[in-house]
């Protein structure tokens, strides 16, 4: 038994990140242009509820406030063991990033009017992550071409087979 190695050693960083939710429909409303992985600023009872998987992106957005980046109407419900301490479901939380990066992110929005989306949030080797995205809003014919082009390639699909 003393060759025995550890299973998480041999894995590769895709394995190693369990997806707890994804935000489906800002792939839709929007274009997204570029994504960055940020960290959570949470609390121990946040946290235990986002590895039990209760979590909600639908209607979750991002806003930079002074310098830095927060995440906005993330639904965690409260962890159902809990003691006397709990967490407010919907607070606003930082996101962590570098510098750097929320100065470009800063940059871009106001040139060019985009918007920060949330698309997954996920757990990287135990810690919690969000994918972000800057992205830009479709308009309704966008999506209505884009919903016939998906159509139209599924039919192509089935013909052929």
């Amino acid at each position: 038994m003393a060759n025995a190695k550890n299973k998480d050693s041999d894995k590769p960083d895709a394995e190693k990140i369990k997806l707890v939710a994804s935000n489906n429909r800002a792939r839709f409303d929007y274009d997204l242009l570029q994504k960055y992985e940020a960290g959570l600023v949470l609390l121990g009872t946040e946290i235990k509820s986002i590895r039990a998987g209760h979590v909600t992106l639908q209607e979750a957005y991002c806003r930079l406030e002074e310098g830095e980046l927060f995440l906005i109407k993330m639904h965690i419900p409260e962890y159902a063991m809990r003691g006397y301490v709990t967490h407010e479901p919907t607070r606003k939380r930082k996101l962590l990033l570098h510098k750097g990066e929320i100065r470009r992110i800063e940059q871009k929005i106001k040139e060019r009017g985009l918007t920060l989306v949330p698309v997954r949030l996920y757990l990287k080797q135990g810690r919690a992550k969000i994918e972000i995205a800057l992205a830009k809003g479709r308009k309704r014919h966008d999506k209505r071409q884009k919903v016939d082009k998906k159509e139209s390639s599924r039919e192509l699909r089935n013909i052929v087979r």
